[in-house]
């Protein structure tokens, strides 16, 4: 199957999301994503198709077992990561994929480059490996918190960009994806947290603090994007006031993604298939 057509016949459409250029601005992204499917039901059910088409992807992936896939999902608090991964990849059997949460770093992770933790967590070969947070936190969080000194933040979207491409020339393809949840819709998400017994668990105090710096977070975004966004590894920024828009798009370009890659079941070694014989 080709770059630019589907079993569906609809278009790769990544690039339609991707950051390209500098000065970029999350201000002039439409966190609806209203042009970009109109049917609610129809496109839930094209998920669940999509995700059956990645689970079989994956299978070859893994079956292959030359190239992997790094997909790394960032955004505010309540922007989704967790409904993607579950939504795109839970079809998905757990042997060829992997989920790495990145929080507050331990004492063995601080004594170490930031890199280090990240590193040791990309997928291998013939896997699909998902970041839910991700390396991005050492520009992002940090920045806007200032827990390191300015230089050193500076230094950091190069020495990204170089290990990405690391990975890249490695066989491993990423994938990145910014979940733009607009401030409203951040806010109808929290309360819903707080109000509903089953979700109080999800809710961090924590959380309002970021929220109370909101502005400085998408500066630090803008500037991450703009910067970090390469022919390797570019990101993608994905409307996510509305689940079920936010998971179609991503579905819909990991799949393409996959299928552009076009894993195949390696052909048996030092044994023909015409002739063995089970008796």
């Amino acid at each position: 199957m080709g770059k630019t057509d589907r079993e569906d016949g609809s278009p790769f459409f990544a690039a339609a999301f991707q950051v390209k250029g500098k000065g970029f601005s999350l201000a002039r992204v439409d966190a609806r994503g209203d042009k970009v499917f109109k049917d609610k039901d129809e496109t839930k059910r094209q998920v669940e198709k999509d995700a059956a088409a990645i689970d079989e992807l994956q299978n070859r992936l893994f079956a292959e077992g030359k190239r992997s896939l790094l997909v790394i999902l960032q955004g505010m608090d309540s922007s989704g990561k967790d409904g993607t991964v579950r939504a795109v990849f839970n079809t998905c059997g757990p042997i060829g994929v992997t989920v790495s949460s990145f929080k507050a770093p331990t004492p063995d992770e601080l004594a170490h480059d930031y890199l280090w933790r990240v590193h040791k967590l990309t997928p291998a070969r013939g896997m699909i490996g998902i970041f839910n947070r991700s390396h991005y936190e050492d520009v992002l969080v940090v920045k806007v918190r200032k827990f390191a000194p300015p230089e050193a933040i500076e230094r950091r979207y190069d020495e990204i960009n170089q290990f990405e491409k690391m990975l890249s020339q490695n066989g491993t393809k990423i994938l990145k994806f910014m979940l733009h949840i607009s401030k409203e819709e951040q806010a109808v998400r929290l309360q819903e947290r707080v109000d509903d017994a089953a979700k109080r668990w999800k809710f961090n105090p924590g959380d309002l603090d970021d929220r109370a710096l909101w502005d400085d977070y998408m500066k630090a975004y803008e500037e991450a994007l703009s910067r970090c966004s390469t022919p390797h590894a570019p990101w993608h920024v994905i409307p996510a006031d509305r689940n079920w828009v936010r998971n179609g798009i991503i579905a819909r370009i990991v799949r393409q993604t996959l299928e552009e890659m076009d894993p195949q079941f390696p052909a048996p070694r030092g044994w023909d298939p015409a002739v063995v014989k089970i008796v």
